[in-house]
C-alpha cells in the first residue's frame, strides 16, 4: 500500500498502520503526515529533526539582547484605562 494520492508525504491512518516501517523509513528524510477522516492529524519526523526543532538555542536574555528591536524607541507605557465591562 502506498501513501495516499494527495502527495508522497501523506498517509491515511489505515495505510500508516499497514506500512509503519515505510512511514518511519521515509520520515528519516521527509516529514510524513498522517490524516484522520481526511484531515491532517499528526506528522512523523525523524528523531534528529525533532531534536533540531525543539532544542533550546540560548536563554531568553540572550534572545532579547540579540533582538533587532533592542534600542528601538518603543512606547512601552501601559494604558491606565478602566477594564471593559464583559457582562451582557
Amino acid at each position: 500500500m502506498r501513501p495516499s494520492s494527495q502527495s508522497e508525504k501523506t498517509w491515511t491512518v489505515a495505510s500508516a498502520k499497514a506500512k509503519l516501517s515505510e512511514v518511519i523509513e521515509r520520515a528519516q528524510s521527509v516529514p510524513q503526515t498522517i490524516t484522520r477522516n481526511g484531515k491532517p492529524s499528526v506528522v512523523v519526523v525523524s528523531a534528529e529533526e525533532w531534536h533540531r526543532k525543539t532544542s533550546r538555542k540560548g536563554t531568553l536574555a540572550e534572545f532579547l539582547m540579540e533582538s533587532p528591536l533592542r534600542g528601538a524607541d518603543l512606547d512601552l507605557e501601559r494604558q491606565r484605562d478602566d477594564p471593559r465591562d464583559l457582562s451582557l
